[in-house]
């Protein structure tokens, strides 16, 4: 991906689930004023569009198929909502649907196919290209804006992220225990860190935030503190 020299930083925070990516990413880019892109909804709005139509997860062609479909121009539309990011599939507002645990247990899967990352590539680079913009998903850093000026990779523990997801259950009703929680949990760590194509990692050049024992308002404080000074560096870097 060839450098591009921006006004703005692109902000990526990678990590993995229940970390609190989310959240941290809706307020930072409140505060910082920077357009907000979900990936991880995209990755999920291809999953639950697979289920709808009844696609075996074992079917990698049909996936993909539907991954090139909603990568087309005016299939998927994306904004801010009520309740994080508003994600509307040929018209349908699914935003709800795919915060289902079905649906991303499948997006996991879905995710892996290097067809499903590759249509989906290009979206996402073109939503973040001119800067200002806050990214959260798995391989932001590593893999779709290796370039980005600022890297952060969000993480905790796996008991904590299972409580905090299962709390987040609760609130529908549909909280299953804790124990199993947990166990989704980490075989959904396992999954995204071993596939083959851009696996979930800390970039090296990534700011690493464990949030076990900090409140978002913390961890928020300390990511917009950083984008601030590199946003600063931007703004103050000579002219060719």
């Amino acid at each position: 991906m060839n450098k591009i020299e921006r006004s703005r930083p692109v902000v990526a925070i990678d990590g993995p689930a229940g970390a609190g990516k989310s959240t941290v990413t809706r307020q930072v880019a409140d505060q910082l004023g920077y357009t907000r892109v979900d990936t991880g909804a995209l990755y999920r709005a291809v999953a639950w569009l697979a289920l709808d139509r009844g696609v075996g997860l074992g079917d990698s062609d049909a996936i993909a198929a539907v991954a090139r479909e909603l990568a087309q121009p005016g299939a998927i539309a994306m904004g801010p909502g009520l309740d994080g990011t508003r994600i509307v599939v040929f018209g349908r507002d699914v935003s709800a649907a795919i915060r289902d645990q079905a649906v991303g247990l499948a997006a996991s899967q879905t995710s892996q196919l290097p067809e499903v990352r590759e249509a989906l590539l290009a979206m996402q680079r073109a939503l973040g290209r001119d800067g200002g913009v806050v990214l959260e998903g798995r391989d932001i850093g590593s893999v779709v804006f290796p370039d980005a000026e600022a890297k952060f990779f969000l993480t905790a523990s796996s008991q904590v992220r299972a409580e905090r997801r299962r709390a987040e259950l609760d609130k529908s009703g549909t909280a299953p225990s804790l124990e199993q929680v947990k166990s989704e949990v980490e075989e959904r760590d396992r999954r995204d860190s071993m596939r083959a194509v851009a696996p979930l990692i800390c970039a090296p050049d990534a700011v690493l935030v464990d949030s076990s024992e900090l409140g978002i308002d913390e961890v928020v404080a300390r990511i917009v503190a950083h984008v601030q000074g590199v946003a600063r560096g931007l703004a103050g870097r000579p002219v060719d």
